[in-house]
């Protein structure tokens, strides 16, 4: 029996999906989970789209958004805002 190795970014498909994964990790999860989501959000929407929308090379991007990476925040902003989304803080409940 063959398996694969599970990709979240083949599941990240609409608008929706994409807000209530990184939502979710954003509420959960810490700077490195929220990294390697971005990550897994830029590869589903096309790492070469988001390296020209963010002025970065595409290996750039690939390292920014790993495991144990250490990304400038300007550089996670660029990232959140070429996938089409915005940053807002609201109380913790």
């Amino acid at each position: 029996m063959n398996t694969s190795k599970f990709d979240i970014s083949e599941y990240l498909d609409d608008v929706e999906m994409v807000q209530e994964y990184l939502n979710t990790v954003l509420e959960e999860g810490n700077a490195q989970e929220i990294i390697v989501a971005l990550g897994h959000v830029a590869k589903a929407i096309g790492m070469s789209r988001i390296a020209d929308q963010t002025g970065l090379s595409r290996p750039s991007l690939y390292k920014a958004l790993s495991p144990d990476s250490k990304p400038q925040f300007e550089t996670i902003l660029k990232v959140i805002r070429a996938i089409g989304e915005n940053l807002q803080l609201k109380p913790i409940l």
